[in-house]
């Protein structure tokens, strides 16, 4: 088919995502030039005059090279990418995901206010919560991540500011009701935070009442397990004024190479999502029929909690779930079972080419009675590996788990 002429002017069909994250972050697909921008590292910026970086220095809020904390092109094309993959504006890239959690709550809370957390919350987050921010003055309520949208408004104050979500939740894989706890909150005049790391490309947080949506672009992004790095985005300019200061007050960095490194990753994100959805739900069918498994908490798939939802409002799900084992088994079988397996390694994070387990019975911290499942828990990752070879390998480790549990 021939190329539109520079005097058609009729609308262009609107590009499927995978499409898009081939374009994202590219300065030209038309033009001279290399594919993919280039890295560009530095610190001090040189002006011609003091006029100019004065002028220069006004433009903090846009693409502007001051200084190097401040971004370089190779920081605005990934930050370009994340934004127009979440759906939003503007987005800042910062050091990790971790960093992308504190660096939003710290530009939207202050001394004397209140948030709510879901109480299956990623760990670090609750760490951070209920240390630097209440030594701060900022109190914080963990509330049942199923909360009906009445049961969150009776937990409201008025000096609520931030309603956090994190959907699903860690390690028990809650999908929460984000559109309907929204409207509370901005009823409310508090803020929605999301960590959206499970659901990138497959939840578009803006068009569900989210004002800040975070990624830990550490995982799916990078897809190499090889950087670490976090984003920030956001949807309106008032947002991202304080959101901009926030990361500027506190000095918060990305290294360049990592950026270009996740931009590199972005442009095979549409097709290894798609492999591993397929192959995770392929194995976690697999799981649900064994005899040793009580429950699996995969949001795909009917009995999860929050399944309704996920069919509700995602496109997709990526290869991230729980494992419930049925309460014979005892946390000594698992760890058995886990130290046999082969192909499925034993390590935190996830979103890279690699399976993995994790074990997270023991590291599942409640406060608002919402832990209890039924059995020992662990995470598993589904990558790119032949889904054959890892059932293959997770029918091993059951016969671990048997055998221990028989030698008592």
């Amino acid at each position: 088919m021939p190329h539109d002429s520079p005097e058609d002017h009729s609308p262009r069909r609107e590009l499927q995502p995978s499409t898009r994250m081939t374009q994202v972050g590219r300065t030209s697909t038309r033009g001279y030039g290399f594919v993919n921008p280039a890295v560009v590292r530095g610190s001090t910026v040189l002006h011609p005059d003091l006029a100019h970086m004065r002028g220069v220095e006004t433009a903090r809020y846009e693409q502007a090279v001051v200084y190097g904390t401040h971004g370089t092109p190779t920081h605005f094309a990934l930050e370009d990418a994340v934004a127009e993959i979440e759906g939003g504006t503007r987005c800042q890239v910062v050091s990790s995901g971790l960093a992308a959690v504190t660096t939003a709550l710290l530009a939207f809370v202050k001394a004397g206010q209140h948030i709510l957390v879901p109480d299956s919350v990623y760990g670090p987050t609750r760490r951070f919560c209920g240390g630097i921010l209440a030594g701060f003055g900022v109190e914080t309520t963990y509330y049942d991540p199923m909360i009906s949208a009445a049961g969150l408004d009776e937990l409201m104050r008025p000096t609520t500011r931030v309603v956090f979500t994190e959907s699903p939740g860690s390690h028990t894989f809650e999908v929460q009701d984000v559109p309907a706890l929204a409207e509370v909150a901005h009823r409310h005049g508090a803020k929605v935070l999301l960590d959206n790391t499970w659901g990138i490309h497959f939840f578009q947080p803006f068009t569900h009442g989210v004002d800040v949506s975070i990624q830990a672009l550490t995982k799916y992004a990078g897809g190499h397990s090889d950087i670490i790095l976090g984003a920030v985005t956001v949807a309106t300019p008032e947002d991202w004024i304080r959101l901009r200061d926030a990361a500027t007050s506190l000095g918060q960095y990305a290294s360049p190479d990592d950026c270009w490194l996740a931009l590199r990753g972005i442009r095979s994100l549409g097709v290894r999502l798609s492999r591993q959805m397929q192959s995770g739900l392929l194995v976690a069918r697999w799981l649900e029929q064994r005899p040793e498994v009580l429950r699996i908490l995969h949001p795909a798939l009917p009995g999860s909690p929050g399944h309704e939802i996920w069919e509700r409002d995602f496109s997709g799900a990526p290869s991230l779930f729980g494992l419930v084992l049925k309460p014979e088994y005892s946390l000594h079988a698992m760890h058995a079972m886990i130290d046999s397996l082969e192909l499925f390694g034993i390590g935190a994070s996830w979103g890279g080419f690699e399976s993995l387990v994790l074990p997270t019975t023991e590291t599942i911290r409640r406060s608002a009675g919402t832990g209890d499942f039924g059995g020992e828990i662990m995470r598993l990752h589904v990558g790119l590996e032949d889904p054959a070879d890892l059932i293959a390998d997770l029918e091993r480790g059951f016969r671990q788990l048997r055998e221990a549990t028989m030698r008592g």
